[in-house]
């Protein structure tokens, strides 16, 4: 098994009531004269109240093409990557120079050298540090790569393990497309990052923390264009297809009650549910299919109306948010779960 010895997550610098998002994706989407009911009904029902952007609103309709969002992107998750780490190792109460192995994951920009790359002199980790850059993952990375330290520290149990999660959505911002998806999107995501510190359990003195327990992947066919991107010159250009609440309906029950029947568990046994916040159809599908209790998803949904989806960084979020504030009862467990483009699922069963 494997320990999480602390969660560090922070917002991107400029924070917005919906309406003020709201009206800015009108002046960058709809033609004038064009009728907002539909742009301001998705951005209602999105439950989201506030969310924070790496730029000011203004300047992102003078963005110019892929290249110079990028660029933004590469400085931007730099700066907010090592504020994630640095406050979670300080959590933690371990050294940079003690980390053995460092993650990141984003699926809002890319860069070469990697952005672990250029963090690893800005914040002290050693040469020989192992690196992992992951893209593709999406929303499901924070499940995820939790899932991908565990399996690094159960070969090496008494190495440091960081994950760190980036995501600028509002660098994908697609300007003149009034499409369903774009204006869907342009609703539920913001700019946040995220990070975990992990130890294995032969690592002295152990930190305290939640002990996982155990991960599942499931990757589900012929949902490739269920969520997702298509790279175009602007950059890139969101695919969100409105059956990903009936995916969910479909698979998730069953693959929870698979993996937790292989610990000897039922659902009525999890005392917390640790849940990314992909958006009010999917939230209700997730509670809907696994018949969860009232309140169980209440700090997802916070999440959620607070800051909007941070993509990756978002299951993170309320990991962090739920060590915090709602300690669950020592040695119960508890389940992280979050979707992503694939379409798929991560299971994380933890130990509180």
């Amino acid at each position: 098994m494997s320990r999480i010895a602390a969660v560090h997550g922070v917002l991107a610098p400029y924070r917005h009531e919906q309406r003020a998002i709201t009206d800015m994706t009108a002046r960058t989407c709809l033609s004038d004269g064009a009728d907002r009911a539909l742009l301001d009904r998705l951005h209602a029902a999105a439950r989201v109240r506030s969310r924070h952007t790496v730029l000011p609103l203004r300047e992102y309709a003078a963005l110019g093409d892929f290249g110079a969002v990028n660029d933004v992107f590469v400085t931007a998750a730099g700066d907010l990557g090592a504020q994630a780490v640095e406050g979670a190792l300080d959590a933690a109460g371990i050294s940079p120079r003690a980390v053995d192995l460092l993650v990141f994951t984003s699926v809002t920009g890319i860069a070469a050298p990697s952005v672990d790359a250029r963090l690893v002199g800005r914040l002290g980790l050693r040469q020989d540090v192992k690196r992992l850059p992951v893209f593709g993952l999406g929303c499901v990375a924070g499940a995820a790569g939790v899932g991908r330290l565990h399996d690094y520290l159960r070969g090496w149990p008494e190495h440091v393990a960081v994950l760190l999660s980036v995501e600028l959505c509002s660098l994908t911002f697609q300007r003149d497309d009034a499409s369903p998806a774009n204006l869907v999107a342009s609703a539920l995501f913001g700019d946040g990052a995220a990070a975990v510190v992990a130890c294995g359990t032969a690592r002295r003195p152990l930190p305290p923390g939640p002990t996982v327990v155990a991960t599942r992947s499931r990757l589900y066919p012929d949902t490739e264009r269920v969520m997702g991107w298509d790279v175009s010159a602007t950059g890139f250009r969101v695919v969100l297809d409105s059956t990903v609440p009936d995916v969910v309906r479909r698979h998730l029950a069953d693959d929870v009650d698979d993996f937790l029947s292989d610990h000897d568990l039922k659902r009525h046994d999890i005392t917390t549910w640790v849940c990314h916040p992909g958006g009010p159809r999917v939230l209700e599908a997730v509670a809907e299919t696994l018949a969860l209790p009232d309140g169980a998803l209440d700090v997802t949904w916070r999440s959620l109306a607070e800051v909007g989806n941070l993509s990756s960084a978002s299951v993170l979020h309320v990991l962090r948010d739920t060590l915090r504030e709602q300690p669950p009862p020592a040695g119960t467990p508890g389940l992280m779960l979050a979707l992503g483009p694939g379409f798929c699922s991560e299971l994380v069963l933890l130990r509180w």
